[in-house]
Order: structure tokens, then sequence, then C-alpha cells
């Protein structure tokens, strides 16, 4: 049921996301880990952020990944600090369609959906909004659409929706990726879920005197630190017994725990960005499996896991 990958951090191109031999472009037709369906043909979708743009970039289409032979191009210069892709293998009975294929999109938002859910478990939670399409994925959207319009944070309008959704549906999977240009949050319900972290981006100089020209992160940045605390969470202090992953890496050195800890080291210290994805992307070391039901904050001070 759909694969999805999103990048935050120094600035990549979608071929990050896309690229061969493990890329959402190899996930489309041979995903390794897929538990619903065996092929992900019912089109595909990408958003990225842009400097001086307030809304992201969007590019999708309801024909498989494979077919369309304009996205190699664009793939090589979409350029960004934030991406979020997905390829579609729709629920049987749901609409094959641009407008029911990932990423959807409100203000600065981009929304994926790797899973299926019964619209019975999503009408309550859309508090009057109207879905862009017929489809499940797009009832979730607007959900999670309308708590962030009311200015509940990114996880917790995430979180709100998924545990609802799925305590009234509990055969549902309700694997939602989320980003605004500024973090990103991914839950795991019921699908798989892997993070890399301490990536460097493309144009990474090991000169710390040289950076990348300010903030690596995309779009336009808050105001001030108070802003991006309250709006992420960012701050330990202030947290929701969130388990710390790069930015503020645990004591113990241990690595993965039963608490779903990771050690500070190679891929915690001084990261620079955070690959999320349904399954890993390569065959590189480093991918990290999220426990189920579990919900990922990735912002510039790190990747905290969090309980759902």
């Amino acid at each position: 049921m759909c694969r999805h990958a999103a990048w935050l951090g120094a600035p990549r191109t979608l071929v990050t996301l896309l690229g061969e031999p493990r890329g959402l472009l190899g996930q489309s037709y041979a995903p390794r880990l897929q538990r619903g369906g065996r092929v992900n043909a019912d089109g595909f979708g990408a958003g990225w952020y842009v400097p001086g743009r307030r809304a992201p970039l969007r590019y999708r289409r309801s024909v498989p990944i494979w077919a369309d032979a304009n996205l190699p191009g664009i793939a090589s210069v979409a350029r960004s600090a934030c991406l979020l892709a997905a390829v579609r293998s729709a629920t049987p009975g749901m609409p094959v369609e641009e407008s029911a294929t990932a990423p959807f999109t409100d203000g600065r938002r981009l929304l994926s959906h790797n899973g299926r859910v019964a619209f019975k478990a999503v009408e309550p939670l859309l508090d009057g909004r109207v879905p862009e399409s017929a489809c499940d994925s797009a009832w979730l959207a607007a959900a999670v659409f309308a708590r962030l319009a009311a200015g509940a944070p990114l996880g917790d309008a995430v979180a709100d929706v998924v545990v609802r959704a799925g305590t009234d549906d509990p055969g549902a999977r309700l694997n939602l990726l989320v980003a605004d240009g500024r973090g990103l949050a991914a839950t795991a319900w019921n699908e798989t879920l892997f993070l890399h972290l301490g990536e460097w981006g493309e144009d990474h100089d090991p000169s710390p005197a040289e950076g990348h020209g300010g903030t690596p992160f995309a779009g336009e940045p808050p105001d001030d630190e108070e802003s991006w605390t309250r709006n992420h969470h960012a701050n330990p202090a202030e947290g929701h017994g969130d388990t710390p992953f790069a930015g503020e890496p645990p004591d113990d050195g241990a690595g993965w725990n039963g608490d779903g800890d990771m050690s500070s080291g190679e891929r915690g210290e001084g990261a620079r960005g955070t690959l999320v994805a349904s399954e890993p992307l390569d065959d590189r070391p480093g991918w990290d499996a999220v426990p189920d039901r579990h919900l990922v904050l990735a912002t510039p001070a790190g990747v905290r896991l969090r309980p759902l």
C-alpha cells in the first residue's frame, strides 16, 4: 500500500529519494518490505521547498513512475533541504487520479499516507474539511490539515489523527509522512518505517567555517527560537516523553535498545540531515527500523521518537 520517503537537511536533489537501485523508483515495481500489494503503479508524486516561496512545489501524476519521461530531468534539478516523495498502490475501490496521489498539500504542508483506513474512522476527524479526493489518504490529509490550521503543533496533529483513526479501525495501516519545510513528522502504525541519521548533503564540506550559507533547512525559517520550540517541541525540556536521537544523544552509548534509543556516534553526532522511508533506500549500513506505533519528529535540533 504505497511507499514514501523524505529528506530534511543540507540541500539535495530528488534523486536522493527516487534513484535506483533501492529508491522509490525501484520500490515502485519491486518493494522488499511492503505488507500490502506488490507493485506501486497507480501514480507518484513529489514535493520540495525553495527559498523565497512559502508554499512547496509539487509534481504528481496518476501513471507509474517509470512511465514519466520527464521525471529524470526534473529529479536531477529539483533541489531542496526538505524533500518528500511517494509511489502509490491504490486501495481497491479507490480512484486512480492525480487528486488521489500524494503528496497532498495545504499551505506550507506536504502529506503522504502509506496504508489504508476505513472512512468511518476518519469522517469524525474532518472537522468540516472537504477532502481533495474520495480516497482514504485524502481524508486523512484533510483531518491532519484541519488540526494544523487550528494551531496544533505538527507532531500533535499527526499523532491525534493516527491514534483516533487507528483506535476506531484496528486493522488500519497508518504510516503518515508530513513536512512543512522546517520539520518532518512520520508515523509507524502497522507498516514499516526506517531512519538513516547523520547524513550529509551533496555539497558537504568538512570545513565548519564554510557551512551551507546559513540555515540548512528550507523555505522561511521561524522568526525566533521561541516559535520553533513552540511549534516543533525542539526543546527537550518541553517534550512529551520523547526518545532522543541525533541532537541529544542518550548517555548509555548502547545504541538501539528496547526503548528505541540510539547512541551517540558517527551517525548521531553533528548530523546534518535525516532520511525517513518506508523501507531502506539503499543497502548501506545505518538504517534503523522505527518501532511500531511510534511517531518520529525531525527538526534542526535532531530526531526524536515518541510512542503513540
